[in-house]
């Protein structure tokens, strides 16, 4: 109802604040669809399959609103779209979703599985190498800066071809764990003499309708953000925000808006692997695929997208790749661990304000 209602008033050129807040809230009603539908996906497959899958709808967003801000030659707002959908995932969304899996938890300690963040730590460190690099020598003019799009190019196919080595056998190594627990799942209710197909033992959706519902969350979401977009540039002259800040920080949050409900009402719900893995899912596929993937595609449109960013932003993916290492690196995190991912994005954000 809300997403209808948000489309009739972009096509019907409603003011631009009543544009913008329908767009908002239809934004957090597919969201807790997508949060419905993962957690019914997640009785059935295991947590980073499922992860992985929310997480590629809930990035279809910043996918469409950076291919349109290329196409409409906004560079700066699709690099801080792109860079902005990693922060707020990565220290935000993940910030928080910290702050309640531990406040949940008995001993004030969310405690979760340490492959996947250390994976998403090392896609997070190699996206940081390329930029950080392509960053120092545009910056310093050196021989290598005149061929920063060759660079990015190389750049980009690098870290394709790594995280697709690295997505491929840990979806499968996920599957095969997911029939592992089935299987001594159905073995334990023989045993004990139970019905395996008794109400209460299989998802209330079947997985036809759990993921139709991920796919209309996903779709919805999609075009819910552009809409949203639409209406953000009026907005935003209006309050006299930056560009900078629009896309570092609102089209970032209204971008991931499933991943901040999802994550944080699994973290509540004590799923804590299945939350770490929605958000860390995330932080991975944009760093190391979606940004790639569109630095080579941008070559097919108006505005070309690299690796060269501004020197603030460099420095804060750097950090913020090193922080996930040191958070979460050990399959643990207290309350005061996710306060301060938070803060680093508060910071980063007063940042992006005044640029």
């Amino acid at each position: 109802m809300l997403t209808a209602l948000a489309g009739a008033a972009d096509y019907g050129a409603w003011p631009s604040v009543a544009r913008f807040v329908l767009a908002a809230l239809a934004l957090a009603g597919l969201a807790w669809i997508v949060s419905f539908a993962t957690e019914r996906l997640g009785e059935r497959l295991g947590p980073g399959l499922t992860g992985l899958l929310q997480s590629t709808l809930g990035n279809l967003p910043e996918l469409l609103v950076v291919i349109f801000a290329l196409q409409k030659g906004e560079l700066l707002v699709a690099q801080t779209a792109i860079v902005g959908s990693v922060f707020a995932n990565a220290l935000l969304v993940l910030g928080l979703v910290i702050v309640v899996g531990a406040r949940r938890s008995p001993d004030g300690v969310m405690r979760f599985s340490r492959r996947l963040p250390r994976d998403t730590a090392t896609l997070m460190l190699l996206a940081a190498f390329i930029i950080v690099l392509a960053g120092v020598s545009y910056a310093a003019q050196d021989r290598a800066s005149g061929h920063i799009e060759e660079i990015s190019i190389i750049g980009a196919a690098a870290l394709l071809i790594v995280y697709l080595t690295w997505v491929v056998p840990y979806v499968r190594a996920d599957v095969r764990a997911a029939r592992d627990r089935s299987a001594a799942a159905a073995a334990e209710v023989q045993a004990v003499g139970g019905d395996p197909d008794a109400e209460g033992e299989q998802p209330r959706l079947s997985l036809a309708s759990t993921v139709a519902l991920l796919a209309l969350g996903g779709v919805g979401a999609a075009f819910t953000s552009d809409w949203f977009i639409n209406a953000l540039a009026p907005a935003v002259s209006q309050l006299g925000l930056s560009r900078a800040f629009a896309g570092l920080v609102i089209v970032a949050i209204a971008g991931n808006a499933v991943e901040h409900v999802v994550g944080v009402v699994l973290a509540w719900r004590g799923q804590a692997d299945l939350a770490i893995s929605v958000v860390k899912n995330s932080v991975a596929q944009i760093a190391a695929f979606l940004f790639p993937l569109l630095v080579l595609v941008s070559f097919a449109l108006a505005t070309t997208l690299t690796f060269s960013l501004a020197p603030v932003y460099i420095a804060a993916f750097l950090l913020t790749a090193l922080a996930l290492a040191q958070i979460t690196g050990d399959g643990e995190a207290a309350e005061f661990e996710g306060w301060a991912l938070v803060a680093f994005y508060v910071i980063l954000a007063a940042i992006a304000l005044y640029e």
